[in-house]
């Protein structure tokens, strides 16, 4: 985690394989209609708050026979981790995806205390 100088904000990230299906024959890519994967992310430090996350790909191969459908996605994002979501749909055929994934929020601090 990078902690800027202002010791409340924290930014953090990293790069994860969401899928491989192309070697053993996965639904992402045999597979035709709705299709998701998930892939849990859990951060090295809490956040204080549930932090903005940003996934973007870094990788995906895909089956140029069809055109490609896909949605890309941060959801379930709490101050521990979120899931990266991939979707596709119709005749698209995924291979692989590898997202990169940037986390920004605030971080607790020593001078914080609940008074319950």
């Amino acid at each position: 985690m990078k902690r800027l100088r202002n010791p409340r904000t924290g930014i953090h990230q990293g790069d994860a394989e969401v899928f491989s299906d192309f070697e053993d024959g996965g639904e992402m890519w045999t597979g035709s209609g709705p299709r998701e994967r998930r892939r849990a992310v859990l951060f090295d430090e809490a956040f204080a708050s549930p932090p903005a996350v940003h996934v973007s790909v870094s990788l995906w191969d895909m089956d140029t026979s069809a055109p490609f459908r896909a949605e890309l996605v941060a959801e379930n994002v709490t101050c521990d981790g979120f899931e990266i979501v991939f979707r596709t749909w119709a005749d698209s055929r995924a291979a692989r995806l590898r997202a990169s994934w940037l986390a920004i929020g605030e971080l607790p601090h020593a001078d914080d205390w609940d008074v319950d």
